[in-house]
């Protein structure tokens, strides 16, 4: 039977006294003296393993046990089977053969053929269940990544839709410190168009809507989205710099570009590896998708509004991204799902979006009329100052700064609104003057390009004024029955004014003219055309305008010039001096453009009268 056999045991079973094979060879006595002498030692406790302690408990030693089969010397035979269990590394010995003989194989070796055959085994089952593990967990990997994948994009589709709901980031800015109740205190004429185009009840087109700063174009959009709450509208803020228009189109859309994608945290880049513009496309590619799930539940279009689309810069980039929202806009507009809305204060936008735009609704917008503005002001007056203001008082107002919105709307805010237009009209003659100074003769040519800059402009603001002496009535350049009418010319005829093409968008930009939807070229605002006024009835202006212009002219001359040098060639040979000197003459022709001679100059040297005889003529 099995039992726990100490070290000192199997090492005496090991001797050639318990190797003997039968009890007729006369060992017997020494194995059972063997045998005494273990059970002596067990007794006393010096030779075992297990000790009892104080306690009478099994106090385990620091020494291994080994686990086998006690050699039972009182069986039949006397065959002894050492060998120790699975898992010790001692094996089984052979029974008895009959003779009494065991192999008594306990501690030995297997033979070598079923140690390679147990050794394969093992290692071909530890590859299995590596391989098992290993491929459970990738499946488990890979089925968690997918689903993560799936919920992601449905998240991002979710959050853009939920960005049409009510509630726009753009409207509550702009309502923050306004109650719910509270109306525009003026309404404009393309209002009614507005709240349509807001509403969805417009479809099938794209607009842009244009005209000078401060007519109330935002303060429309603004409106009739306060009337909708935002429902299926959102609006942005456009952008000069490709990067900010994207992170404002996300604002607008609550899209994250992916960059809170957790897939992102096991790549070695960065949270974004592509340009501004290809995350713009996938952006409206998002919410493309919306908008056709939108499109079927409530059979209205999404109304998308990207404000201030002038602070785009005519480079390559601006072109590109305005090319790729007026594309999204055909597109959507065509197909009911987007309703693209535009707005802008240059001309240049509008022209460049009329070359592609088949589609595109212009709307323009400009000054209230004189009727429209005083009734606007003097009802803004008696809610918010509790004041009637007399008549005459809002024609001198009207006259000194027009229906622009935003020039009322800081009028009417202030105690003397008298005193507040004329500083608004010097305020704006100044600007003039800081862009558009001239310098006179004694410019130095390094200030020469601004100098074309604001000789152009000048040259444009003498013409206008000239028109409108020329153009006013009995009553001068202010009609009390009409209001103003402000001279313009045609954008072609502006630029053959100033001789020069380029600089009439840049004059559109700094707000100093304005171009509106028919082309027509005038002066940005009444009280810029005050200032217009003004400076031209400077005294010696038209004369500070020439001599610029003069000078200007002889710095270009000079850059034009060439210096020709004509020298003495001697000829060593014959040492005969050819030049001027001795009655050479040259001849010049001077040819046109189509090469044709138009003159021919021939010019020489004329001696003097007192030559010493005997000098050297050379």
């Amino acid at each position: 039977m099995a039992a726990i056999i100490p070290r000192s045991f199997q090492r005496s079973c090991r001797s050639l006294l318990f190797r003997t094979k039968s009890s007729q060879h006369g060992l017997l006595l020494p194995c059972i003296w063997q045998q005494k002498r273990w059970n002596h030692r067990s007794s006393v406790g010096g030779g075992n393993d297990y000790q009892f302690g104080p306690s009478s408990d099994l106090q385990p030693q620091p020494t291994t046990q080994k686990w086998g089969h006690v050699q039972d010397t009182a069986a039949p035979g006397g065959d002894q089977t050492g060998g120790g269990i699975r898992g010790s590394g001692m094996f089984h010995g052979s029974p008895d053969n009959g003779n009494g003989e065991g192999s008594g194989g306990g501690g030995r070796k297997p033979p070598k053929e079923e140690d390679k055959k147990h050794k394969f085994k093992g290692t071909a089952w530890k590859i299995f269940e590596s391989a098992a593990t290993t491929g459970a967990s990738l499946a488990i990997l890979g089925l968690a990544g997918y689903t993560y994948h799936k919920y992601y994009k449905k998240l991002v589709l979710q959050k853009i839709d939920h960005a049409f709901r009510e509630g726009d980031p753009a409207l509550n800015l702009a309502t923050a410190g306004h109650s719910e109740s509270e109306e525009p205190w003026v309404m404009l004429e393309a209002q009614n168009r507005i709240d349509n185009i807001v509403n969805g009840e417009e479809q099938g087109h794209y607009y842009l809507l244009i005209g000078e700063k401060g007519t109330g174009k935002t303060s429309m959009l603004l409106a009739a989205m306060h009337k909708t709450k935002g429902e299926a509208c959102s609006m942005m803020e456009a952008h000069g710099d490709p990067e900010i228009f994207r992170i404002r189109l996300g604002k607008a859309l609550d899209f994250e570009f992916h960059e809170d994608y957790i897939g992102s945290l096991f790549s070695i880049r960065g949270p974004r590896d592509t340009t501004a513009l290809l995350d713009i496309e996938r952006a409206l590619n998002k919410l493309e998708k919306v908008a056709l799930t939108r499109r079927k539940a409530t059979g209205k279009p999404l109304i998308m509004i990207v404000n201030s689309m002038h602070l785009l810069r005519s480079d390559e980039d601006g072109k590109d991204l305005l090319d790729l929202l007026q594309q999204k806009a055909e597109s959507w507009a065509a197909s009911g799902l987007v309703t693209m809305v535009f707005n802008s204060d240059d001309y240049w936008v509008y022209e460049r979006l009329k070359q592609n735009g088949s589609r595109m609704e212009l709307i323009s917008v400009r000054d209230l009329s004189k009727e429209k503005a005083i009734k606007a002001l003097k009802n803004f007056r008696a809610k918010y100052k509790h004041e009637i203001v007399s008549m005459d008082v809002l024609e001198r107002v009207y006259e000194l700064v027009g229906g622009r919105l935003a020039f009322l709307n800081k009028v009417a805010r202030e105690e003397d609104m008298i005193a507040k237009c004329k500083e608004i009209c010097e305020i704006e003659k100044t600007w003039l003057l800081n862009k558009c100074g001239l310098l006179g003769t004694d410019m130095d040519d390094d200030v020469m390009d601004q100098q074309k800059f604001a000789s152009s402009a000048m040259v444009l603001v003498k013409h206008l004024v000239d028109m409108e002496k020329e153009g006013a009535g009995e009553c001068g350049h202010y009609d009390p029955e009409i209001g103003h009418e402000l001279p313009e010319v045609p954008l072609y005829r502006a630029r053959q004014i100033m001789t020069r093409a380029e600089f009439i968008q840049e004059f559109d930009h700094i707000n100093i003219f304005t171009i509106d939807s028919k082309a027509n070229v005038r002066a940005d605002s009444v009280p810029m055309q005050n200032a217009f006024r003004e400076v031209c009835g400077e005294p010696h202006f038209a004369q500070y305008l020439e001599e610029t212009l003069a000078r200007i002219s002889n710095i270009e001359s000079l850059g034009r010039t060439r210096e020709l040098t004509i020298k003495a060639n001697i000829l060593k040979t014959s040492l005969q001096i050819l030049d001027l000197w001795h009655g050479g003459k040259y001849n010049m022709t001077v040819k046109g453009y189509k090469g044709n001679v138009e003159k021919s100059v021939h010019f020489g040297v004329t001696r003097g009268e007192k030559v010493k005889e005997g000098e050297d003529d050379s």
